[in-house]
């Protein structure tokens, strides 16, 4: 049996690479892309290989079309074809009260949150779409807990943006139900990846994990598992959900 091939964008560490190397096992070919990182992202890929999988890596920003275009020719070319997209690239921008925030910070955040992920999944559903041609496929977003919570006091602007990534799985999951593709959104909380480091606060998880009702942060690779739950057959009828990854947080 053919391998699926899965996209995973932000696929050098974090909860990419855990989502990378859980496909490798489960029998997907990869595509990974990543902005800076090439040594981990190397090692993500490596590692990915040594599971059985054919990697393909592919360096560019997640915000910027041309990119994106560049990502998907890449894929066209080396795979002729694509199953799942997992739009797991983001960031979360620098920790500012909103009264804080600059015209840079919202664009900064908004466009690989947003405009990219969109982007993403506009080339996505061109190619998986039935009605198009394709032969259907997934898009599993990867938003946050943020979206609900809000981000008071640290990040509304990742939290907005995380709102939006929500909205668009809604409404995307409606508009192409019915020519094949499946679109799923998991909403991490608070989970032990760089991406705390990243945005200055190193020790957010431990500092909030008593607010978590199971009383620790979570592993990039339970997140893993939940899209590739999402991206797998056993979810056929699952379309439209954001599954909460976060502990009853």
């Amino acid at each position: 049996m053919a391998r699926r091939v899965m996209m995973v964008t932000g696929g050098a560490r974090g909860i990419g690479a855990a989502t990378a190397l859980l496909a490798a096992r489960r029998g997907h070919d990869l595509l990974l892309t990543y902005r800076s990182q090439a040594a981990r992202a190397e090692a993500t890929a490596r590692a990915c290989e040594a599971e059985g999988a054919r990697v393909v890596l592919v360096q560019g920003d997640a915000g910027a079309e041309a990119d994106i275009l560049a990502a998907f020719a890449r894929l066209d070319a080396e795979f002729g074809r694509l199953d799942v997209l997992v739009n797991n690239a983001g960031i979360t921008g620098p920790r500012r009260l909103l009264a804080e925030t600059t015209e840079q910070d919202w664009v900064s955040v908004m466009m690989p949150n947003v405009v990219g992920l969109a982007l993403h999944c506009r080339e996505a559903v061109r190619r998986m779409s039935t009605r198009r041609g394709g032969p259907g496929g997934v898009i599993v977003n990867v938003s946050s807990r943020a979206s609900e919570i809000g981000g008071g006091g640290e990040w509304v602007h990742y939290a907005a943006s995380k709102g939006a990534v929500d909205t668009l799985t809604i409404g995307l999951s409606r508009e192409v139900a019915a020519e094949g593709i499946r679109v799923n959104a998991v909403n991490p909380g608070l989970i032990e990846t760089e991406i705390h480091a990243a945005a200055g606060m190193p020790d957010r998880v431990a500092r909030l994990s008593g607010g978590v009702p199971m009383g620790r942060g979570g592993r990039a690779e339970e997140v893993a598992e939940c899209i590739l739950f999402l991206a797998s057959d056993a979810a056929s009828y699952v379309s439209g959900a954001r599954l909460p990854v976060g502990g009853a947080r």
